[in-house]
């Protein structure tokens, strides 16, 4: 056992221990209690009992171990309030010292300021994260998702641990992400895509319509944007009318899906007479706007006869009701194109009882009454490309047109700078490309890296960012329909 000494003053004193009498060797005169002399002769006597010689403690004297819990018990008899109140001051203190991020979910489909937000947000630190998710399936059933998620966590903790960051900064920054792994509610309800972006403060996440083209992690200073053009570029959307004897369903398409629109229209001819009440007179004759009645090759007018409901007359008065009412109620306002879908001797008739001016020239035929949306709109795709083309194609021959003029280029150094510079106007990437490296705007120097590791940035990335903020379009390519072999090219606007 180490020795135990107590503590003497110049006089030979001995001090008593902590928790002795306060009045112990106090002066008087100092506003504070002195020592009375019979006492200290007491304590004279005491310190004698318990040493040996001057200052060197009696081994028979039990001392409690240096590391012994000196409160032991005391909970069990202090009142309850008085835990209570110790957990609570540490809980506050931990709350003060950081407060969690909470994740917050964006659209679908960005507006260019949202983009815009996200482009321009920049600190020490900027995590990006794309990847391919499921809304139902197999995948979602064993869990997929999330860990494949959590795979990504994983590897940007190794990659900050490489940068330097400590175990506290990394677990600030990503303690959010661990948190949605563990809420199974939220993977059961994913899109295609699935995009994280993840900064000290910040953590929003977008259920992508569409799959990115490749799953990455992406750490700098900025986030990584450029697989989100799709959402924000694509305009096009197009309606789809599934029309029978005994149906009529109207859809909205657009890049990413397709989804009913909510309108009533009659589902069969019997229903457009019970509900018009009119047996002998055309339906059309007392619809809005300039339309009049028609009348058949024969000189009677559509809905005159009470004959064979299947037959063409009575099939064009349903179909003249049923477009009357989406004339109505939303193609006087419109201009997407308008797909139809029926068995093929049904779509001539339905043709003709149209009056909206964007037909579109190919059909879905055959029995589409009880398709499934998704496969449906999968078959409306396939006639739909050449309209979602034709923007990128009408640029691609622009600048074609231009190749020979100089204001087309394919060569990285003349195009960063340019974006940076306010001259370009379209803008083509090859997808998944990355140029690494840095611009100095001010200084006009542009610096190419080999790898991330060197320091720099994606200058693809950011020549993106800069395009569209100065009012350019954007467009993300297959290698192979790019307007040069490169990884970007860019039109001049000068």
């Amino acid at each position: 056992m180490a020795k135990q000494t107590m503590g003497k003053d110049q006089n030979g004193v001995f001090h008593p221990g902590k928790g002795k009498p306060s009045g112990i060797n106090k002066e008087e005169g100092l506003g504070i209690q002195a020592t009375p002399p019979e006492k200290m002769n007491e304590y004279i006597e005491i310190s004698e009992k318990y040493t040996i010689g001057e200052d060197e403690l009696d081994p028979s004297v039990p001392v409690r171990h240096p590391n012994r819990n000196t409160s032991k018990g005391e909970d069990r008899y202090k009142g309850k309030e008085n835990e209570e109140e110790s957990n609570k001051s540490n809980n506050q203190t931990f709350d003060e010292d950081r407060t969690p991020t909470q994740p917050e979910q964006l659209p679908g489909v960005l507006t260019r300021e949202r983009f815009k937000e996200l482009a321009d947000y920049k600190a020490d630190c900027c995590i990006s994260i794309y990847l391919g998710a499921h809304a139902a399936g197999v995948e979602v059933n064993e869990h997929f998702d999330p860990i494949n998620f959590k795979n990504q966590l994983q590897e940007a903790t190794r990659r900050l641990g490489e940068k330097g960051y400590d175990q506290g900064q990394i677990q600030r920054l990503l303690e959010p992400g661990f948190d949605l792994v563990r809420d199974n509610d939220f993977w059961t309800e994913l899109s295609p895509g699935f995009a994280v972006f993840i900064a000290d403060g910040f953590f929003k996440y977008i259920k992508m319509p569409v799959a990115p083209v490749t799953e990455e992690l992406v750490i700098e200073p900025s986030f990584y944007v450029t697989p989100l053009i799709p959402l924000m570029t694509s305009k096009e959307y197009f309606y789809l009318l599934v029309i029978s004897k005994q149906c009529a369903k109207l859809f909205k398409a657009d890049a990413w899906g397709m989804q009913p629109v909510p309108v009533e229209v009659p589902q069969s001819i019997e229903e457009v007479k019970r509900v018009s009440g009119l047996d002998a007179t055309t339906f059309r004759s007392g619809s809005s706007g300039s339309r009049g009645p028609r009348m058949s090759q024969e000189g009677v007018y559509h809905g005159t006869g009470g004959g064979n409901p299947d037959g063409k007359d009575n099939m064009l008065v349903y179909f003249e009701a049923v477009d009357d009412i989406l004339w109505e109620k939303i193609f006087n306002k419109e201009n997407a194109p308008l797909v139809l879908a029926g068995v093929e001797y049904i779509l001539p008739i339905y043709r003709s009882a149209c009056d909206y001016h964007n037909l579109w020239p190919e059909v879905l035929t055959g029995n589409r009454d009880t398709q499934e949306t998704q496969s449906l709109y999968k078959d409306a795709m396939e006639i739909m490309k050449p309209y979602f083309e034709q923007r990128v194609n009408k640029a691609l021959e622009v600048y074609a047109n231009n190749s020979a003029t100089g204001l087309t280029s394919s060569i990285a150094a003349d195009v960063i700078p340019a974006a940076f510079y306010s001259q370009v106007s379209h803008l083509f990437v090859a997808k998944g490309e990355k140029i690494w490296g840095t611009f100095d705007e001010m200084a006009n120097e542009l610096v190419f890296h080999d790898t991330p590791d060197e320091g720099g940035e994606d200058l693809i990335d950011h020549a993106v960012e800069k395009t569209l903020a100065n009012g350019g379009e954007v467009f993300l390519l297959e290698k192979e329909k790019m307007p040069a072999d490169c990884q970007i090219a860019a039109l001049m606007r000068y």
